[in-house]
């Protein structure tokens, strides 16, 4: 366990690599002692000082939920992050590259909360009844630590990866289909990079929305009505370089693109 003092020296290095754009060295290299909870209080504290700097909490984000995304990073338990009102783009947007560090792009489902949720007890029943409705999305993965190595502790300081994302498509009700058979085409400039359906998600992409709220009811915390919550990818993450072009091809549920500038 690390003492107070180097959780908020590791939160405040975090704040200042994601001004600069340039990554720190792994956390998991150079406090082996590093545990989840450690992870989780950095990010609790890069949270509430982006909070304190004037950003809007508007959801949380899910990761690393299938086997594609734990095969990828080697990690195999989900994790989660914070989504800032910032961090919410529209289908069609031109997103700077540079503003990214090691850009990746994932297709995912987006649940829009109409009430408030929390466990312990939580189940997949409870959170379809707390949906409004459920949106196609991209998230884009951004990285304030160095990749090469990177454990669990690593990502959970790190905000779970999360740097943006995009939201367009059909929203839908989430009775109005078979959530799990929602699948998508990730193009990459016209080419096709990655196919997924849904299912991947832990076997249903709600599941790792009530894994979410049972996980953060031991932190006290809790979702909140108008929450939007990242559920967790259901295809491995795509680099993106400058002049890229993404488009998710939902099917009936719509598209969502954006560019890299």
């Amino acid at each position: 366990m690390l003492d107070a003092q180097t959780i908020e020296a590791i939160a405040d290095e975090l704040l200042e690599a994601g001004r600069s754009r340039t990554p720190v060295p792994r956390l998991s290299a150079r406090y082996p002692d590093m545990t989840v909870e450690d992870s989780y209080a950095v990010q609790q504290l890069w949270r509430r000082r982006n909070e304190e700097a004037g950003r809007k909490l508007v959801g949380r984000k899910i990761g690393l939920t299938s086997r594609a995304m734990q095969a990828a990073t080697g990690i195999t338990e989900p994790d989660y992050g914070a989504v800032f009102d910032d961090m919410v783009l529209e289908t069609g947007c031109a997103v700077r590259w540079e503003q990214y560090t090691h850009p990746r792009v994932e297709v995912e489902l987006a649940f829009v909360l109409k009430q408030d949720l929390s466990g312990p007890g939580c189940t997949i029943f409870d959170v379809l009844n707390a949906t409004d409705y459920v949106v196609p999305a991209l998230e884009i993965l951004d990285s304030r630590i160095e990749m090469e190595g990177r454990t669990i502790v690593d990502t959970i300081a790190d905000n779970a990866a999360m740097g943006a994302m995009v939201v367009g498509g059909k929203p839908v009700r989430p009775d109005a289909v078979d959530l799990r058979w929602v699948s998508a085409i990730l193009y990459k400039n016209q080419t096709v990079e990655e196919t997924g359906v849904a299912a991947g998600v832990l076997d249903h992409p709600a599941a790792g929305v009530h894994w979410l709220a049972n996980k953060i009811a031991a932190h006290g915390d809790g979702m909140k009505a108008g929450d939007i919550i990242l559920a967790g990818s259901f295809t491995r993450p795509l680099w993106v370089y400058q002049g890229d072009t993404v488009h998710a091809d939902f099917g009936p549920l719509g598209a969502v693109t954006c560019r890299f500038e």
